[in-house]
This record gives C-alpha cells, sequence and structure tokens, in this order.
C-alpha cells in the first residue's frame, strides 16, 4: 500500500462514522472459553445487487448491439457494480448510419437483451423514461407542449370601444447547443426538421398568434367583468364601456418551447407539460405501444432527471385549464385577480395571490406528473426514481411521492430533503447521482469519488448511483465513447483497474445502510411559505436546483454542526405525523421534536396541527418568534383570526433557562428562544459531541 493510499484509508475512515443501534441476543457473544464462542458471531448483511452501486449508463446515439452490451456488463458486474441505468443520449459524430431510433423495435431488442443479459449476471436495471431530460419527443404536440402566459393591458372610458384587436403575437426564438441558428432555418413542427441531431435545439418558439385565456376588465369603482366571450375569432372586442375608468387585462397563452436536450436519436422533440396529466399520459403511451407483447418484468424502475424544464428563456408556468385547477384547490377565481398576479395591485394582495398561484403549480407537478407518472409505472409492475430539485414546487412533497428519492451535488443539508422524504414516508432507499463533475475526464481519483460518496452516506442516502459510464465497445479505439460530464466511470480509465476496491466499500457500507432503519431525534419543518411570497426577478420558485440556492434553513446546517440529527418534513407530511407512547412517529421512526424555524407565514392547518399535537403531548420547539400570519388570499380575514385565537391562547412564561419562554399545551409544551442549541438540549434531545472534534457521522 502506497503512502498516498494510507492517507487515503485513514481520512476516508475520520469523515464517516456510522452509528448502528443493535438489538442483539443475549447469549451470542457469551463465551465459556476466550478462545471458542458459544453462538455463532453475527453475520455480516448478505451483500445484494441493491447494496452495490449502480452507474448511469448512457446509450450514445444508441448504437449498441448485443454482443458487446453483454461483454460491457460483464465488467461491470467484476467491477462490482450492483446494476445500470439506461439513458439514451445524444450519438457519436460520424456513426449517424448506425443510430438506432429510440423504442423502435430494434431497440426495444436491445433493452430486453440488456434485461435478460443482466438478469443473468444478478444485476439490476432502471431505465430513464425518455432520452436525454426532461420527458420529451417528438410525438409531443404542442397541445401537450409545457406553456407560458403573457398578459397585455388596455385602458377604455365610458362609452368607448377598444380599437386594437385583442391579440398577442409570440416573439421568434431558437436556442440551440454548441451553435448558431436562425429560428427561419426551423420548420414548424419541431419533428419536421431533418437531422435533428446536428441541430442539437434546447428551445424554439415560432413567431405566431397565441391563443387569448382571458379579457377581464376592472372599473375605478371596483367591479370586474369577463368579457372572454365578447372576443370575436379576429380579437375584435364587442363591448362598449359603461361608465367610470376601466383597465382591461387580457391573458394569452404562449409556447414555451422546451426541448429535450441531448436527446438521443428518436427522442428529439418538445418536453412535455408537466401540469397536465392527460399531456403526460399520451407521452407514456408512446412506451405503451412500444412495450405491448414485451418481457420488461426484470426492469426495476423509471427514472426521471431534475425538473430542467426553466434553464431556459422564461418559466413553463401554465397549463390549458389552469384556471379550473387553481379555483378548485384555492377556492375564489384568478380571473377576478389578474392585476394582483401581474403585481398591479397592493404589495400584500400582489404577495397574497402570487403565493396561491405558486402552491397551485405545486400542486399540480405533484399531482399530474409525479403521482400519475408513479402510477403508471407500477401498472408496468415497476417503480420510479425521481429526482425532484429543481422542480417549482415544495420538492419533499414530491419526492415522498417518489419510491427511490433522488438528489444530486455536495451540500448535505440539500441532500436531506431526499433522505428525510424517505424516511418520513417508510422508504427503504435514497438515492443519489454521484461524483458529477469532480473534475475533468481521466483526472478525478478514487479518493475524489469516496470523498464525494462519503458525503452523501452522511446525509442519508443509501443507494450511490454514479455519473456514470458510457457504452463503448471494445473494438473502439481508446479512449472510446466519452460523455461530457465528468467523471468518466469506464473500462478505458486507469482507475477502472482498482474500481472494484471502492465498489466493495461502498458496497459494505451501504449494505448496513440499507438494513437500517433512520435515527433521527428531530423533525425540522420546512417553511416555505414566505419564500412563495416574495415577488422575486421570477413568477416561479425553483427549490434546490442552479435556480435557487434558498434551501438552507436557518439552523438546519447549524444543528449538523453540532451533532443533532433531523428529517425535513412538508406541511402535506405534517398532516399523517402522529404522538405515541412518548415519542411524534413518522413513516414508522420515532422523533423527539418538531422544530418551526422563524418565520412569518404559516398555514392554517399547519399551526393547528402543531398545537394538536402538543395538546397529545409533543414538545414543539420555536426558533426565535412564531410566524404572525397566514399565506395566500383565499378566505384571507377567517383563517387569519383564526390562527391569531389559536396564538393567543398560548401562555409563554419563562423557563429556569434564561432566555427560553414554554408554553403549556395539554400533556405537552411550545419552547420559543433564539438559541437552538440550548431549546433541544431543554427538550431533552441527545447530541453526539463528536461534531466538537470535526468529526461527522449518520445514526441508524
Amino acid at each position: 500500500m502506497t503512502k498516498s493510499s494510507t492517507h487515503l484509508q485513514a481520512r476516508g475512515f475520520a469523515s464517516l462514522l456510522l452509528f448502528i443501534h443493535l438489538l442483539v441476543p443475549g447469549g451470542v457473544f457469551s463465551q465459556a472459553h476466550p478462545q471458542r464462542r458459544t453462538a455463532a458471531p453475527l453475520a455480516w448483511p448478505q451483500i445484494t445487487q441493491q447494496m452495490k452501486p449502480w452507474t448511469r449508463w448512457w446509450w450514445q446515439g444508441s448504437v449498441v448491439n448485443g454482443k458487446d452490451l453483454t461483454t460491457e456488463l460483464e465488467k461491470y458486474r467484476r467491477a462490482g457494480l450492483g446494476g445500470v441505468e439506461i439513458t439514451p443520449i445524444y450519438g457519436v459524430k460520424g456513426e449517424e448510419g448506425r443510430f438506432i431510433k429510440f423504442l423502435s423495435p430494434q431497440w426495444m431488442a436491445m433493452l430486453q437483451h440488456s434485461l435478460k443479459e443482466a438478469a443473468r449476471l444478478r444485476m439490476g436495471v432502471d431505465m430513464a423514461t425518455g432520452t436525454g431530460w426532461p420527458f420529451g419527443g417528438p410525438w409531443v404536440g404542442d397541445s401537450d407542449a409545457p406553456k407560458y402566459f403573457v398578459h397585455k393591458t388596455y385602458n377604455l372610458k365610458g362609452g368607448e370601444r377598444l380599437s386594437e384587436p385583442v391579440a398577442y403575437v409570440q416573439r421568434p426564438l431558437l436556442r440551440a447547443v454548441g451553435r448558431h441558428a436562425h429560428i427561419s432555418e426551423i420548420k414548424d413542427p419541431v419533428s419536421a426538421n431533418e437531422n435533428l441531431q446536428t441541430l442539437a435545439l434546447d428551445q424554439v418558439r415560432f413567431k405566431k398568434p397565441l391563443p387569448l385565456q382571458a379579457l377581464m376588465a376592472y372599473s375605478d369603482k371596483g367591479e370586474t367583468l369577463n368579457l372572454t366571450d365578447k372576443v370575436d375569432p379576429n380579437g375584435t372586442l364587442n363591448w362598449v364601456a359603461p361608465a367610470g375608468d376601466w383597465k382591461l387585462y387580457a391573458l394569452f397563452q404562449g409556447w414555451h418551447g422546451k426541448m429535450v436536450e441531448r436527446a438521443a436519436p428518436g427522442g428529439e422533440g418538445n418536453v412535455i407539460d408537466h401540469f397536465s396529466a392527460e399531456a403526460l399520459r399520451n407521452y407514456l403511451g408512446k412506451f405503451d405501444r412500444a412495450f405491448a407483447g414485451r418481457d420488461t418484468k426484470p426492469l426495476r424502475a423509471f427514472f426521471n432527471d431534475s425538473y430542467e424544464v426553466d434553464d431556459a428563456d422564461g418559466d413553463a408556468n401554465w397549463t390549458a385549464n389552469f384556471f379550473d385547477e387553481f379555483r378548485a384547490r384555492r377556492g375564489y377565481d384568478l380571473r377576478e385577480h389578474l392585476p394582483a398576479l401581474a403585481a398591479q395591485d397592493s404589495d400584500e394582495k400582489s404577495a397574497r395571490v402570487l403565493y396561491d398561484f405558486r402552491e397551485t403549480i405545486s400542486d399540480l407537478l405533484l399531482e399530474k406528473f409525479t403521482i400519475t407518472w408513479r402510477q403508471w409505472a407500477a401498472g408496468r409492475g415497476a417503480i420510479i426514481r425521481n429526482q425532484a430539485h429543481g422542480s417549482p414546487a415544495n420538492i419533499l412533497d414530491l419526492y415522498g411521492a417518489s419510491d427511490i428519492p433522488e438528489t444530486e451535488g455536495t451540500d448535505i443539508v440539500r441532500m436531506k430533503f431526499a433522505s428525510s422524504a424517505a424516511n418520513i414516508t417508510g422508504k427503504t432507499l435514497a438515492s443519489a447521482e454521484a461524483a458529477t463533475w469532480l473534475n475533468e475526464h481521466f483526472t478525478s481519483t478514487l479518493s475524489d469519488v469516496k470523498n464525494a460518496v462519503d458525503l452523501y452516506f452522511l446525509g442519508g442516502i443509501n443507494h450511490v448511483v454514479y455519473h456514470g459510464t458510457p457504452f463503448s465497445p471494445p473494438s473502439e479505439e481508446w479512449p472510446g465513447r466519452l460523455f461530457y460530464a465528468a467523471v468518466h466511470f469506464g473500462p478505458t480509465n486507469s482507475l477502472w483497474n482498482d474500481f472494484l476496491a471502492l465498489n466493495e466499500y461502498v458496497a459494505r457500507t451501504q449494505s448496513f445502510l440499507q438494513a437500517g432503519r433512520a435515527d433521527n431525534d428531530v423533525l425540522l419543518y420546512y417553511p416555505i411559505h414566505d419564500r412563495w411570497s416574495e415577488r422575486g426577478t421570477e413568477m416561479m420558485v425553483h427549490v434546490g436546483g442552479g435556480h435557487d440556492s434558498g434551501i438552507t434553513l436557518d439552523g438546519a446546517q447549524g444543528m449538523l454542526n453540532n451533532g443533532y440529527t433531523f428529517d425535513l418534513i412538508s406541511d402535506r407530511q405534517l398532516a399523517d405525523v402522529s404522538f405515541a407512547t412518548n415519542s411524534l412517529r413518522a413513516g414508522g421512526l420515532s422523533y423527539k421534536v418538531i422544530v418551526l424555524p422563524e418565520s412569518r407565514l404559516i398555514p392554517l392547518k399547519t399551526f393547528e396541527k402543531f398545537v394538536e399535537l402538543a395538546r397529545q403531548g409533543a414538545t414543539i420547539v420555536v426558533v426565535k418568534s412564531l410566524p404572525s400570519d397566514v399565506p395566500g388570499w383565499g378566505n384571507l380575514d377567517g383563517r387569519r383570526n383564526t390562527l391569531r385565537q389559536l396564538i393567543a391562547r398560548l401562555r409563554f412564561e419563562r423557563t429556569d433557562d434564561a432566555g427560553i419562554e414554554s408554553a403549556n399545551v395539554g400533556s405537552g409544551k411550545f419552547l420559543r428562544g433564539s438559541d437552538l442549541k440550548r431549546m433541544l438540549s431543554v427538550a431533552g434531545v441527545r447530541r453526539e459531541a463528536m461534531t466538537d472534534q470535526g468529526l461527522q457521522f449518520v445514526r441508524r
């Protein structure tokens, strides 16, 4: 062993400590003689394919063949990999004549061959529900593609008619990867264009009139009129303004134009509308037809890469029936409040209507996309592995609705969104797209990878999926096929010779992490509502991705630094929490307290749940101050008054510990103060003091 590898081992050992609370039968370690045991020793958990690390397996251009697929899978198994995630991606230049179109009979034959060979090798297989990212393809038409809204205003006085048509023409736009082109070169629809691989389109908007969604008139006297049905097909408004000053708001639906990024042959085209179950079902119908009559049962899971619809020009923030969905969820008609949506009403009302808009988007992404996709996969005998980060939603709910929530990155608090959702909802696995972009190709070391993987373990992740391994036939000249995103986990990399050693370490660690259960003390409430009520620079708030870094909660990193363990929890998940036998219960796990971070806004139902849990005996730890108001616009006075009444009933008194106040509620209490560490100690929450020495740990 070289000095450098010895140093790696020592550093790695210090970086990851795994606490396992074992229930051991009394006689297991009893000895009649120092050299002899009377019972069998504890056995190491049996290593399964799911405990080994997996890898994303890029099929570039889907230029694959049965013989080489078998050869590559055999290499992966010998290197200690437990499974692969098949993701078709853009093709290799010069190989165009050998491209296999996604979901074609020939492509399906290659998938079936891979499934059969992986089963023979006792390896697992997942499959991306599409090519590149996000979901989409040439069979996604305009009606199922992502949409946005734009508004236009007109002013009229009593007795006047609108002289111009109610119309809006979409500005043309073209974005492509690695080349300069003009929209005039692109045919409408995009699927009509030849050589889409070379075009590498990222976003396309054609110059065209946008369909009117609503025309509303608002008077200076507070009157509101819906004029939508008074606009003829030519955009002429057949209406004379009554007495007074009137401002008209026209809302139009545009085509966002996001294309599948790095699409494989046969997968180029529009991304889907993630807020429409119909659009998703139409998209998945292509898979149903391709899979018909074929044995795909060995397929474990369908995979979704992170939500990256809006890494383009403008947000995809609309769907065709948004007004109906909004009214069903928020209890009022958004059309009557378009000035507030456009930030042209009072600051407070505009913030509240915007909040309701964002919450509706979150609901639709959960119900129409995540849950609908999971139900479809279940119908095919599979589960879903889902990267929810970057979504314009409460990602804890999206992760919670996923069979295997998956994270990425290097921030432990961010990782805990996925692992917390798995714990809170009773899931066995929380996965990670691991070691993405560590260093450039062939320059990352195994020690770099190990340090990255250890961070995931510390964040509660127990199922590593490397990013990644391009399929590359052995006959290819070195270095073979490469994917632009490092690290290169392929046989042509010199680290491959020692890859097994790292993978055995990962498998040993994951065997315990998967066999055990999380042992965290704190439920940390995620207060997204203040952020949803801030206008900001974008209509939508993207959580946990490149758009928004505001996921580090007040106190979250501090708790980790001070040796406290926690799981994040959303409003929706909090509704299922119970209190019994002196502990909070969620997902079959026990917790000591709930921490309510400092925030101004909280939903009434959420605060009512806090009070109910306290009455039953729970301790609610409040950082600095209680929320003072409810978010949103619907039934504002009623919700606000009830919240204030609940808060007024809490009688806080100073405790013996200076700076901490306590309010008894039933059998439990609320603790309030600015020193979270001190409050947790008063609440009886244990702390792992090893963090004072710079050590980190995960506790099972």
